[in-house]
């Protein structure tokens, strides 16, 4: 499991699309602290800051130390809006969390032993269904990933969650089936290829002669991202 980061943050009164857009302008992200049968608890946090975690790709899966004031609150980030363009962050939901609380997340898949894999030895290709898997879990023992094990693997074999080794006091949230996170696929053969390459070429000079004859063109409609993020506070 991942060391805490550790954020500074300050209390806030203020709450609203108009406030929070102040705040951002002075380089704050507002964020608010819930859960624990606590009152929720409204905070800004310095934006560089929490982009810098929110870049790392680890935010939903690696506990917080928030620190206000003289208090420092053990958190797991929840729900992160961003800018439509910026991609900045722009509001977080921070879970109190203690060695009781029970969650769902998203844990990486990792697979080893592909070198013992007799099917990705000889040429085969490891199809991956699932790069994560979601987990129940006490939320602080999330595992930094799953390692999944190919080794003795066929091409043509499934490798089903049953081949993960899970930590202990976890489970899989979909528990009613060995479901499968990946597949051993045979290479494609020569002959395959130029055939679906020959389909791809007469597809295209298809579509080219009926644009020719009806002089028409189809263009994908453009999509407008929302100015605004889709929630500003907890209220």
């Amino acid at each position: 499991m991942s060391k805490n980061y550790t954020l500074n943050a300050e209390s806030r009164d203020s709450a609203g699309k108009g406030a929070s857009r102040s705040l951002r302008r002075e380089g704050k992200t507002p964020a608010v602290i819930y859960g624990d049968k606590k009152e929720p608890i409204k905070i800004t946090l310095d934006t560089n800051a929490v982009n810098v975690e929110y870049n790392k790709g680890r935010l939903f899966t690696t506990l917080c130390d928030v620190e206000l004031g003289n208090d420092k609150h053990l958190v797991l980030a929840r729900d992160v809006q961003t800018h439509p363009v910026t991609d900045v962050v722009v509001h977080v939901d921070f879970l109190r969390v203690t060695d009781k609380t029970k969650i769902a997340v998203d844990v990486p898949v990792q697979f080893i032993n592909e070198d013992q894999s007799p099917g990705l030895e000889d040429n085969g290709v490891l199809n991956v269904v699932r790069y994560t898997i979601e987990l129940q879990c006490s939320a602080t023992k999330i595992p930094d990933s799953i390692e999944v094990d190919l080794a003795g693997k066929e091409q043509g074999d499934s490798v089903n969650v049953s081949d993960a080794a899970l930590p202990k006091g976890s489970k899989p949230v979909i528990d009613d089936r060995d479901f499968t996170i990946a597949t051993i696929l045979a290479p494609k053969r020569l002959e395959d290829l130029e055939a679906e390459l020959a389909e791809g070429l007469e597809g295209e000079d298809g579509i080219e002669g009926e644009e020719g004859a009806e002089g028409e063109t189809v263009e994908d409609d453009a999509k407008e991202g929302s100015a605004d993020a889709k929630k500003e506070d907890d209220q």
